[in-house]
């Protein structure tokens, strides 16, 4: 009986912590759709997310954010194409190739880096790479290959903390049978084990792609800012997330409802994106 009782007490609290959950989102989504969306329909939502001039200030004021959006899109992009490979080849390299005497020291320092503020990758990138860049391309350094480096680095944490452990998920006999049948090591990890452990390895691509796009504080220090869209990789360019950050303390009226409603498009942007990646993970199924 006491035992029956416990149990009910512990699901009690399961299923609060779920509900506190779940209405956490709702409430969160209630208030950007509710203060963004109707100055979207105001404005017009081509317009907004079309329109190519970010001029709140002026009169007549412009709200187009897409320059914000492609600014998003090229650093998320360029940050995938840096962090993912290394990142997948590296838990490859800790899960089946990495000595015990060096696993020691790198898992711990991998962790360690999942737990560096984003503020201090912006210093780094500020005092290492803008100085390399400008000394390349000239300008300030400030450039959307800049921010791509840098959070390519960001995400690294992520794609290989949750590659190594989809990696040492699948069942040792993928392994042994190939090798069984006369693979080698090489073409029995990378034919066999990795793609037994393809939907976790995505689902790590997909949650650093989140940390990518959902950057502020890195990309506000080494993205440059200009509100327009960059030509080239040698351009700067400002984020979504940099753009709300920078305006929202001095905003009012429809300058406040345009950041609120750039949050809304970023929102939708991540939940098309995990969408998507949600469709091609049970098709790989």
């Amino acid at each position: 009986m006491h035992s029956k009782r416990f149990e009910k007490i512990w699901e009690i609290i399961f299923l609060a912590c779920s509900l506190i959950s779940v209405c956490s989102i709702i409430v969160m989504c209630y208030f950007i759709f509710k203060n963004g969306v109707p100055f979207m329909v105001k404005t017009g939502v081509a317009k907004f997310i079309l329109g190519s001039e970010w001029r709140p200030t002026a009169s007549p004021a412009s709200f187009g954010i897409l320059p914000m959006i492609a600014g998003s899109v090229y650093v998320t992009i360029g940050s995938i194409i840096v962090g993912v490979p290394i990142g997948v080849l590296t838990a490859i390299f800790m899960a089946f190739y990495c000595p015990d005497s060096i696993y020691r020291f790198l898992k711990p320092a991998v962790n360690l880096m999942a737990g560096i503020p984003s503020i201090i990758y912006g210093f780094f990138g500020l005092m290492i790479f803008v100085p390399i860049v400008r000394s390349w391309w000239g300008g300030t350094g400030m450039t959307v290959f800049t921010a791509s480096i840098l959070l390519g680095i960001m995400i690294l944490p992520t794609v290989i903390g949750l590659s190594e452990s989809s990696l040492r998920s699948v069942p040792t006999s993928y392994y042994q049978g190939s090798i069984a049948l006369g693979a080698t090591h090489e073409r029995s990890l990378f034919r066999v084990v990795v793609p037994a452990a393809k939907s976790g390895i995505l689902s790590a691509i997909i949650l650093g792609i989140g940390r990518s796009i959902g950057e502020t504080m890195a990309v506000i220090m080494i993205a440059g800012n200009q509100p327009m869209i960059p030509r080239s990789i040698k351009e700067g360019t400002r984020t979504m997330t940099a753009n709300i950050v920078l305006e929202m303390a001095y905003a009012m009226g429809d300058h406040r409802e345009a950041l609120i409603a750039t949050g809304v498009v970023l929102f939708i942007f991540i939940l098309i994106i995990n969408l998507a990646f949600n469709l091609v993970k049970r098709r790989m199924k």
